[in-house]
């Protein structure tokens, strides 16, 4: 008998992952990959997921929707990829029901759905992250006056779910006011920003730590770094991620080692003092200062995007057998990680991240190159039947080779064939490792 109450009937075979972009159609090649016989749904899902997994016509957020679909299709093993349904409470939904999910209980998600919350669980539990102080809808004058005191540069945060862009680096006093005025003031995030968290700005490199926990125990994905600025070189707004890579030569075992102990140990602990468990996944956006002291930037409560595309593809084996078993409430088993290295491109549309520009039809060649597999994000079928753009980020493009040089060109090269009208990305994902490793 498992911690959720049902009786262990062998490995799923019925599964559901839960969303429509590149992370969930990475999520359903890994099951189809590691599970060629599993009855795979997805929902909503999208034109990739559809070749290999049944879509259901369910939005994410639709809680009542996907918890009748579980039952009706007796699904035996979910996976929620965005943050939106756990933070309205899909993983509880399920499990009141006696079903396996991966994903963490609306209270246990607040570490993703409220940056003020996540920074009163770190200051209570030790762990290292930023200076900071949260302001209210109505403190705007207090907030204003806070940063006219504080030194340059800062970071105005939206404390609630902005799709990873309401996080605003302010080289300037000048630049926070006017972030603050959008946020508190003319309400440019809606909910997410009405209240807010202004920090300190922290030196270094980040990294995305991504680990599998049944809430005591965790299991380490393979380390990935991400580029949220739209331009290379990292210039311009941000964005919800132009591309990611992995492994980075900085998230040495010494450094994992060190956050395991810092970070999500004492997370996890102080989780539990608070009565909420965190079951899921726990990503730890890490800014590693120039003496290698890892920090806090972010928790999130889910798999990240476009890590995923990038992280999966290095998993060679365990993948699925230890999300059920997170999900059924017991320790992480043993994951099989392969030495090589990834790199995922997005492609995006014009416009993006501000008013991206939908409908222009792509042209995906047959013939790209080994190693290289092209995700799904923002895409659908026009009224001809052929794939269109339908969203901001629209592909990801992801390369696995023997070394990371490798791995670069390819990605790169494969993106450089894929055409549509206004696409925009970037040729330089990974270029600080690129420079470290010449």
């Amino acid at each position: 008998m498992s911690a959720d109450g049902r009786a262990r009937r062998g490995p799923a075979h019925r599964i559901l992952v839960v969303g429509g972009g590149g992370r969930e159609h990475a999520l359903c090649w890994a099951v189809r990959r590691e599970r060629p016989d599993a009855e795979l749904f997805c929902a909503p899902g999208n034109p990739g997921t559809a070749a290999i997994a049944t879509n259901l016509p369910i939005a994410a957020d639709d809680v009542d929707a996907l918890a009748a679909a579980v039952e009706r299709h007796d699904v035996e093993l979910t996976l929620v990829g965005p943050e939106v349904p756990l933070a309205l409470g899909l993983a509880d939904r399920l499990r009141g029901a006696g079903r396996a999910v991966l994903g963490p209980s609306a209270a246990a998600a607040r570490l993703e759905a409220s940056k003020a919350f996540a920074k009163e669980v770190m200051t209570a539990a030790g762990v290292p992250t930023a200076a900071s102080r949260t302001f209210g809808a109505a403190e705007l004058d207090a907030a204003l006056a806070y940063v006219s005191r504080h030194a340059e540069p800062l970071v105005v945060k939206a404390s609630g779910l902005a799709a990873g862009k309401g996080a605003v680096v302010c080289r300037t006093r000048g630049e926070a006011r006017d972030a603050l005025q959008a946020m508190l003031g003319a309400g440019s995030l809606g909910a997410a920003g009405d209240e807010v968290v202004i920090e300190a700005f922290l030196e270094g490199e980040e990294v995305s730590l991504l680990a599998l926990t049944d809430g005591e125990s965790v299991e380490l994905l393979p380390a990935a770094q991400d580029h949220k600025r739209l331009g290379e070189g990292d210039t311009g707004p941000n964005t919800g991620g132009m591309g990611a890579y992995a492994p980075v030569a900085i998230a040495t075992a010494a450094l994992l080692e060190r956050a395991r102990r810092e970070v999500q140990a004492p997370t996890l602990a102080e989780m539990r003092r608070r009565g909420a468990p965190f079951r899921g996944v726990l990503y730890a956006g890490l800014m590693v200062a120039p003496d290698g002291t890892p920090s806090v930037v972010e928790f999130n409560c889910r798999l990240g995007d476009p890590e995923t595309q990038v992280v999966l593809p290095l998993v060679e084996g365990g993948l699925v057998d230890c999300m059920e078993a997170v999900a059924r409430g017991e320790a992480p088993t043993p994951l099989r990680v392969s030495d090589a290295c990834g790199v995922t491109t997005v492609l995006a549309a014009r416009g993006y991240p501000d008013r991206p520009e939908k409908g222009a039809p792509i042209d995906v060649p047959a013939d790209l190159p080994p190693g290289v597999t092209v995700f799904h994000a923002g895409t659908a079928l026009n009224g001809g039947g052929r794939l269109a753009a339908s969203g901001g980020r629209v592909l990801t493009v992801t390369a696995v080779a023997p070394t990371f040089a490798e791995a670069q060109e390819r990605s790169r090269a494969a993106a450089e064939r894929i055409a549509f009208e206004g696409k925009v990305w970037r040729r330089d994902i990974g270029w600080r490792e690129a420079a470290r490793r010449q």
